[in-house]
């Protein structure tokens, strides 16, 4: 058995492939720490998992602002202070890092013991961690023709993003029912990544009659401190009821995206490998000031795939008319579900698993560690 260090906190598509990694690995015979932020975005989501084991971490993210650099800066330094402590007495084989503002005090307490260090980057253009820590790997996961320029050839693997394994297509149908939706509607979901998108709730509550008008019932995500949980009611060109939900957050993502025949969404690493294990065709409306425009770069990967659409959040007026005719189509939406079962053929948790067995050494027994709630 070995002892694996995950830091993966900070928002939903870091901590959702760290729990993906740390379940598999689990399943494999080792033990696993994972370490989250101590935002509210981590705990919602690990509270699914008490069989996973948790440490939250100091920490707060990079800003050019005066007042909120300072505040990085300091973070990361008691960050950093928490990192070589839990590294020196727990003595893990290997830590992985998936991104952020969680992963630079991970990899330089890894570093500073001379533990092997693998970090894993999901969008097409690399983060600000990914590209300054890579240098100093022993393994490094990117998306199908990415590279970081400095880091040897040697040391860089193509992998996706590892999806949790409750993330599945199910039974649409079945979907639908335990959602309390019509089977006899069509279904828009609305996502905007783990904090949610104001700019789309905004959209989904302005579009609800005109969306039932065409019997496209809603399901909106608005993201936690977005709004409360509701559920309207509007009538479509037949008389015949259509309902629109909206919650700040969703723990069935499964479920959800299964019973959606559409989704709008920001073009996040994390919810694009989601709509692809799904099978789900989407539009995608990237986040005009992600870093680098990341989101810009997954969501043309998606199309040119056939994944879906783009449509950009300056063009939010044409999106109703993309939606319907979309929406309407059920040839296009059945093309689009072919392209993304073979987008996803690719197991990269598998890959990822059998490569960090291989880099794991014995290293004696470290002291116990106890999650915090």
């Amino acid at each position: 058995m070995s002892r694996f260090l995950i830091s993966c906190g900070g928002t939903g598509g870091h901590l959702s492939p760290g729990i993906s990694l740390a379940e598999g690995l689990i399943a494999r015979g080792h033990d696993v720490t994972l370490l989250i932020s101590m935002k509210k975005v981590d705990s919602r989501l690990v509270e699914k998992y008490p069989e996973l084991k948790f440490l939250r971490m100091p920490g707060a993210g990079f800003s050019w602002h005066p007042v909120r650099m300072a505040r990085f800066v300091a973070t990361q330094v008691a960050a950093l202070r928490f990192c070589r402590e839990l590294v020196r007495t727990w003595r893990p084989n290997v830590v992985v890092g998936f991104g952020g503002f969680t992963s630079a005090p991970a990899a330089l307490a890894a570093r500073l013991k001379g533990i092997p260090l693998a970090l894993h980057e999901a969008n097409r253009v690399p983060g600000l961690a990914i590209r300054g820590l890579g240098r100093m790997a022993t393994r490094l996961y990117l998306p199908l023709g990415i590279r970081v320029s400095g880091v040897r050839s040697s040391v860089m693997r193509h992998a996706g993003l590892p999806v949790r394994r409750e993330i599945v297509r199910v039974d649409g149908a079945q979907a639908r029912s335990r959602l309390e939706l019509s089977q006899d509607q069509k279904v828009l979901v609305i996502l905007g990544g783990s904090q949610g998108a104001s700019s789309l709730n905004t959209w989904a509550r302005s579009k609800l009659e005109a969306l039932a008008y065409e019997s496209i019932q809603v399901y909106c995500v608005t993201g936690l401190g977005k709004g409360e949980p509701e559920t309207l009611i509007h009538k479509s060109r037949t008389g015949e009821p259509v309902k629109s939900v909206f919650v700040p957050f969703c723990d069935r993502v499964a479920e959800l995206l299964s019973a959606a025949d559409l989704v709008v969404s920001r073009a996040g690493a994390g919810t694009i490998a989601e709509l692809i294990r799904c099978e789900v065709p989407a539009i995608l409306i990237p986040y005009p000031h992600a870093a680098s425009d990341h989101q810009r770069a997954n969501a043309s990967f998606f199309e040119r795939q056939g994944g879906g659409l783009v449509v950009e959040q300056a063009a939010l007026g044409e999106l109703f008319s993309e939606v319907a005719e979309v929406a309407s189509n059920d040839w296009l939406l059945r093309q689009f579900r072919a392209n993304l079962r073979r987008m996803d053929r690719l197991n990269s948790l598998e890959l990822m698993l059998r490569d960090l067995e291989d880099m794991a050494q014995p290293s004696g027994e470290g002291a116990p560690v106890e999650a915090i709630a």
